[in-house]
């Protein structure tokens, strides 16, 4: 069979890739494309990096090939030099453990793929639809649930932005969209306002929600005219992190961040319950106060969708339930994520207690 190719690596609308030359926005713009266009994605070189032995995590070789590692600068300076257990380490270099096969993990855990209603139109659950705006993104977790999914066929690129909105426009009863990917920050400034707007003009929407890992891994991009977008739409707005510990959320990431909730976006904080990362009480109790002092709210803990190659990041559901009650015991309830899993076919996220 031919070698599959990771195609999160890659953006079919407008992103920098470390031989590209970065686009010629206004300078702050220009600034973080081209950070991301110098971004680390040779597993030997971000061990190098860190004063680590090349030999430190085993034969990744097969990992890195089918999934790419990927990392910006900015996010590398937060990783401990000499640590081969610092927790945003193990979050995105590669692993022997991610080729071995395990049963119940498969390549579509959370059912994307039949919930497909248009090219990169995803509508699961009612009155709100997912716009995969792209397939990039800049960083490479390596328990992402989309590490497999087929961004070619399957994301609303430059020209395929129409028929997602057209379903949009033919189905009343959808009030919000959510700009996921890949990361939709990773488009420019300009690309994100011309789709926003294409999205005001059709007025059954009345929310507007983007996932985004960038504020924690390359804050730069949260340009002032990024801001002005965002707060300058007739919609209500919610920008939704992705932070999975206390220690990617240093000043410049409060910096970006306050900017964003003084303009008026509501911030809210999605993380993934990970083994050896943030598992243990303390580290969650430590990253709920972090959020919080940035102005972000923690919202969801999710249990870790089965996709195949993280099983080794896998928590029992009777572990993640023993640290729900000690973090109840611990936190105010504002605090407090709520701990859920996706499960596919269901009409929301399925609440911990329930399964």
């Amino acid at each position: 069979m031919p070698k599959t190719i990771p195609l999160m690596a890659m953006d079919f609308a407008e992103t920098a890739t470390p031989n590209s030359q970065p686009n010629t926005d206004s300078s702050p713009s220009a600034d973080w494309q081209q950070q991301l266009a110098r971004a680390i994605t040779e597993p030997r070189q971000l061990l190098e990096q860190l004063d680590l032995a090349a030999d430190t995590f085993g034969d990744f070789s097969a990992a890195s090939r089918q999934f790419s590692i990927k990392l910006p600068h900015a996010y590398l300076r937060k990783i401990r030099p000499g640590d081969a257990r610092d927790p945003l380490l193990l979050q995105i270099m590669a692993q022997s453990a991610e080729s071995h096969e395990v049963p119940g993990f498969k390549q579509d855990p959370v059912g994307d793929l039949p919930a497909s209603r248009a090219p990169g139109l995803l509508h699961k659950y009612p009155g709100r639809v997912l716009l995969i705006t792209t397939g990039a993104c800049a960083v490479h977790c390596r328990y992402c649930f989309r590490r497999h999914f087929p961004y070619a066929q399957e994301q609303a690129g430059r020209d395929q932005w129409q028929s997602a909105l057209d379903y949009i426009r033919t189905e009343p009863s959808i009030e919000e969209v959510i700009l996921s990917g890949g990361d939709p920050l990773v488009l420019s400034d300009e690309r994100l306002a011309t789709l926003i707007d294409q999205l005001q003009a059709i007025p059954h929407i009345r929310r507007l929600r983007l996932h985004s890992r960038l504020p924690v891994v390359l804050p730069d991009r949260i340009t002032d005219r990024l801001v002005e977008i965002l707060a300058s739409s007739r919609f209500d707005t919610a920008l939704v992190i992705h932070a999975n510990h206390a220690n990617e959320i240093a000043a410049d990431e409060i910096r970006v961040l306050r900017k964003l909730q003084a303009a008026g976006i509501l911030l809210l904080n999605q993380a993934v319950l990970l083994k050896g990362i943030n598992h243990q009480p303390e580290q969650q109790q430590a990253l709920s106060k972090a959020l919080f002092s940035a102005g972000v709210l923690p919202y969801y803990l999710h249990l870790l969708d089965p996709v195949q190659g993280a099983a080794h990041f896998d928590v029992s559901l009777q572990q993640a339930n023993e640290l729900m009650d000690q973090l109840r015991a611990s936190l105010p309830g504002f605090l407090v994520p709520r701990l859920v899993r996706e499960i596919e076919g269901e009409q929301s996220k399925t609440p911990a207690n329930e399964l």
